[in-house]
Parts: C-alpha cells; structure tokens; sequence
C-alpha cells in the first residue's frame, strides 16, 4: 500500500491499463479525479461500502451496471472484492464550454450528436470524419452507447484524442438545452422526403445520427427542429452509419464554405 498527500491508500496492485479493482481502490480514483467510463458492480453486494461507492458515482455522474460475479471474473482473477471500474480512454468536455467557445470567437456551432450508436468501430470512424472536418464536438449518452476504448481509438486514427467528446447524462434533456443554446436540432434520417441538400446546415446545428438497429429514438424525434434525408439511388436501402455521417458532416461544410 502508498499513501498519497491526500491521505488516501493506494493498493497499486489493484490498478492496470484499462481496469481498476476493489472497491476503495476504485473509491481512490474516483476522489483523484480519474477518467472512468463506468463502474460494474456485483449485483447481490449491498453493504455500507457498496452505498457510499454508489451514491459517489451518482455524484460524479458515472455509470453503474450491476453484473453477476462471473462477469466480473472474466475480467480479472484479482480479488476484486465485487467491483471494478473501466478507465476512460480519453477525457470527456464539458459541452456548455464547447458551446460557449465557438459563441465566443464568432463561430456557429457544428455538433454531432449520437442516439445510442453501439458499434465502436462506426463510433471511431464517425470520430475520424468528425474532427477531419472541423466538427466541434461529439455528443453521446452515459448508457446504451460505443464503449471509447483502444479499437474506438484505433479506429479513429487518433482523432478522439483530439475532438470533444461530451457524455451525457440524458440524451432528451441535453438536445432541449441546446435548442435553448440556439442551435437547431437536424435528424438524419429516410424518414422523410426533404432531401439533406433543402436543409439549413450553416447556422448553430446540432446534426442527429441514429443507432444501427433503432435509427433515432421516437422521443428525440419528436422534438427536432427539421429532417432531411440523404438521396439514394440504388437498391439498397440506407447507408452505414458511418458514412451517413461523414455526408452529412461534409454537406455542412459545403454550405458553411458558400
């Protein structure tokens, strides 16, 4: 064990690349202002320990997923005293700063926000396009998302460690502050016949990209500002998501470029 400046204890042995185990380890990072993307929780443990973790990660606003013990030995063989967390590969922004910046030096903002998108290489690709381009930041919910790991950051090229990302909390609720912030909400989807080319991608925006399998959730749909689809014309249906998103991004810079 070290103890820090602070007072706490370190088992340095509960720590490696991507995990942390043990419940006051984990408590440890937590108070140091570690990145973590969520804390797995073995699902019968309820004891005093167990609550002040849980009412911590409600405070700093990190996922919790309970998980039976065997997942939990997948991951490590460690005594892991039925919690681990999973470190965050890059560092979230805060999206109001973003906002407030590009206000700030006469910039009208470009978002992409991402309704549940799961696969991490779509998420990495969509990274790489993204900041290519110029787009001032990604939004993403805490749960239902792509994990940001190694293959989201390979796939990416390196662009994650570069562009904000923003995790929220809740998905609806952060769309209707941005509205509230200006920028008009714009859904990417074949469900409509307004043709991407009709819509207004130069002022404030905020562009939606749906998940894989559900495409954008009725909720959010319900509140956008416009939606506009990208022409098709061949058989197939719909394209990756992936390369949705690289077109719509690029229309956006087409009409900002005018």
């Amino acid at each position: 064990m070290e103890k820090r400046k602070d007072g706490f204890l370190i088992d340095k042995g509960a720590f490696d690349k991507d995990f942390i185990f043990g419940t006051r380890a984990v408590m440890e990072s937590i108070h140091a202002g570690k990145e973590i993307d969520k804390v797995l929780v073995q699902k019968e443990l309820n004891n005093d320990l167990i609550k002040e973790l849980l009412q911590l990660c409600k405070a700093e606003h990190i996922p919790v997923v309970r998980v039976p013990d065997a997942k939990l030995n997948r991951i490590t063989r460690k005594n892991h005293q039925g919690v681990i967390a999973q470190m965050s590969t890059i560092a979230y922004a805060s999206l109001d700063n973003v906002i407030d910046q590009c206000y700030a030096v006469g910039k009208a903002p470009l978002i992409l926000v991402l309704d549940h998108l799961t696969d991490v290489r779509n998420f990495g690709a969509i990274a790489r396009t993204a900041e290519c381009a110029g787009v001032d930041a990604i939004v993403i919910p805490e749960k239902g998302s792509a994990q940001i790991n190694s293959d989201a950051v390979k796939t990416s090229a390196g662009a994650l460690n570069f562009i904000p990302v923003a995790r929220v909390k809740n998905l609806f609720y952060t769309c209707r502050d941005l509205q509230k912030m200006g920028l008009s909400l714009i859904a990417i989807t074949e469900k409509t016949e307004k043709l991407m080319y009709d819509g207004d991608f130069a002022s404030p925006v905020a562009l939606i990209m749906g998940s894989e399998e559900d495409g954008i959730s009725q909720e959010i749909m319900g509140m956008v500002d416009d939606r506009v689809k990208i022409p098709l014309a061949g058989s197939i249906e719909s394209l990756n998501v992936s390369v949705s998103a690289g077109v719509a991004i690029y229309e956006a810079i087409r009409q900002r470029k005018k």
